[in-house]
């Protein structure tokens, strides 16, 4: 019963987190809404008894991530990211919600299709061994997460020397 509660708890704090990291003008505040959702995420793997995944999201994703997100807004000047700031007009709301539900429509009939639910059902207490878990995360075979890993990083790398490049282009002006 207490990890019932407390997923709820935390499946408060993640999705009006991400609900208000989406709906705040602040690129600041939303970097901060973006902490709690890692770190509720976080709470998550700890809660499902995944230690290793719970300190790797806290470590990366919200120590690492977030800080390097954080750095890189405050190289762009203020001015850049006054600019950003776009009132929300009907027709987009309108089309964002439609995409939307566009979107969760193609997951729903994705997950039916391929009873992926009937799948996690039937799979009560099924544990996965953390040996398994971490070969995924290292892997470079077919299932394996380190070349997208690698991408998602030199991405990252590419967004801080913009940023840095569009400071640099302000202060000559």
């Amino acid at each position: 019963m207490a990890n019932i509660v407390m997923f709820c708890i935390l499946a408060v704090v993640i999705l009006g987190s991400a609900i208000m990291s989406v709906m705040t003008k602040s690129i600041m505040r939303a970097a901060t809404f973006l902490l709690f959702v890692l770190f509720g995420v976080a709470g998550i793997y700890f809660l499902l008894d995944y230690t290793f995944l719970g300190a790797a999201q806290i470590a990366v994703y919200a120590g690492g991530i977030t800080m390097m997100y954080i750095f890189a807004i405050q190289l762009v000047s203020k001015h850049t990211l006054q600019n950003l700031v776009e009132r929300f007009k009907g027709s987009r709301v309108v089309s964002g919600t439609l995409i939307s539900l566009l979107g969760l429509v193609v997951v729903g009939f994705v997950l039916l299709k391929n009873h992926f639910i009937y799948a996690a059902c039937k799979m009560e207490d099924v544990e996965v061994p953390m040996d398994k878990i971490g070969n995924a995360l290292v892997g470079s075979e077919k299932y394996g997460y380190v070349l997208p890993f690698e991408f998602i990083s030199i991405f990252l790398l590419a967004c801080i020397v913009g940023g840095i490049m569009i400071a640099r282009k302000e202060d000559k002006k």
